[in-house]
């Protein structure tokens, strides 16, 4: 195995550029969605206009799996979770359950505010009505998005839940046995195989076999991105997911051992996966690096992920002058995941303005998010966690404003409104409340 040495960034001694000229110092995969999506267009709009015909030709050319139907038989997921391993059914089970005493917090209620005497708005929240989910099944098997996806579709009321995910060869065109008995647990019985942008396009235009949907999300590939970015606007979407990202701030308090282990277990994801360590200890950089080859030979993946993933352009040890300088790197940067490891680590986590997740602490390791922190692992990348969050409850319902007026509360505000719409050169507006009191502005109390 080659030696592994992450690229440094050194930004000590002088000062930290502001805003955009920070973000640009820092490392970050490339990950080109505007030209994956003329790829995908020719696609989407084939599975739009030959549906189930288009589905099954694509899974022949691209999962290299003839299909005769889409549609995952219940069959199929009963007997994945019969024939499950007892072990992964506990683990499952105990994500599960987390996940729900979580998801199950985040539920938002009714309001109601009265703004004047006999003027309320309130809001409800209504979850959208049909949600397709997508679950992964390229380099890893991913049991847990199935898990991030369901639970807080659920929690949130959503009546209809359809998951795809792709067609595995060695599994008789089926998606992945542990993905099907995940569905079963989850009580999702809409399941089909098709993977990246066809199950996108399945979920936006609806097929033979699958109802359109109002929401797709779920992580995926560049083309499952490309994708989500051609139907914006016609559904709803979490985000355009890219490669996963760690960011670990750090100082000599730090075990190096945990950062390495940490930094890999993100790596071993994908080749363009982000491993960066910030830190104001060249001390723990050098250590860091010193126990990244040895924990690397213990473990899988090593050519086709770990070794360029931390290799590449989006991985770095970033070396700054103290830990504020070390927080304004770490908001710049917006990691999916950040890991704070110093001393005090709780109350620095409280100071971070920009993350998808944060883990606090030597114990919680972004592993632990991954599977069984009851957290969703469903989160913003490449920088987004700048202005979005990961998928929640939230994610699943819409705020509707309901207003409510007496004709003494209008009255009393109909002088303003009419102000305001003359203002903007739209006297109609202001028309539609003259015209209930007899084409008369009210006087107002």
């Amino acid at each position: 195995m080659q030696s592994i040495s992450l690229a440094r960034i050194d930004l000590r001694g002088d000062a930290l550029p502001e805003g955009g000229a920070l973000r640009d110092l820092l490392p970050r995969a490339e990950f080109d969605v505007e030209a994956a999506l003329e790829k995908v267009r020719p696609i989407c709009e084939d599975v739009h206009h030959r549906g189930d015909a288009a589905l099954i030709e694509y899974a022949e050319r691209f999962d290299g799996v003839a299909l005769e139907r889409v549609r995952v038989p219940e069959k199929a997921l009963a007997e994945a979770l019969e024939q499950l391993d007892p072990e992964v059914r506990a683990a499952l089970e105990e994500s599960i359950r987390r996940a729900r005493i979580v998801h199950r917090e985040q539920r938002r209620e009714t309001h109601t505010t009265q703004v004047v005497p006999g003027g309320t708005v309130t809001e409800k929240w209504v979850p959208v009505e049909r949600v397709g989910l997508y679950a992964p099944g390229g380099r890893s098997v991913y049991p847990s998005s199935v898990i991030m996806n369901v639970v807080p579709a659920q929690e949130a009321g959503v009546g209809s839940i359809a998951l795809a995910s792709p067609a595995q060869a060695e599994f008789d065109g089926l998606p992945h046995p542990t993905i099907l008995a995940a569905c079963a647990l989850l009580g999702v019985d809409e399941v089909y195989a098709a993977g990246g942008a066809t199950a996108v396009a399945m979920f936006a235009y609806g097929t033979e076999s699958c109802a359109p949907a109002n929401m797709v999300t779920g992580p995926g590939n560049i083309w499952v991105a490309a994708a989500k970015r051609y139907f914006t606007g016609r559904i709803g979407i979490d985000a355009e997911a890219g490669p996963t990202e760690i960011a670990v701030l750090a100082d000599a308090t730090a075990d190096p051992a945990h950062v390495a282990a940490d930094l890999i277990s993100q790596a071993e994801h994908d080749p363009l996966a982000a491993a960066v360590l910030v830190t104001d200890s060249p001390e723990l950089a050098d250590a860091v690096e010193r126990e990244l080859e040895p924990q690397i030979a213990a473990t899988k993946h090593v050519e086709d992920r770990i070794v360029p993933a931390l290799s590449g352009r989006q991985s770095a040890i970033v070396l700054v002058d103290g830990i504020d300088d070390g927080l304004r790197v770490v908001d710049a940067y917006g990691a999916e995941h950040l890991e704070i490891q110093t001393a005090d680590a709780a109350a620095v986590a409280e100071r971070v303005r920009n993350a998808g997740a944060i883990f606090v602490g030597p114990w919680a390791p972004v592993s632990l998010g991954d599977y069984c922190a009851g957290s969703n692992h469903v989160l913003p990348t490449g920088g987004c966690a700048c202005h979005s969050s990961g998928l929640s409850v939230q994610s699943f319902l819409r705020g509707i404003h309901i207003v409510d007026y007496t004709r003494e509360a209008l009255a009393d505000v109909t002088h303003h409104v009419v102000t305001l719409a003359e203002a903007e050169d739209l006297p109609a507006h202001g028309a539609a409340l003259k015209a209930r009191f007899g084409w008369k502005v009210p006087d107002s109390k």
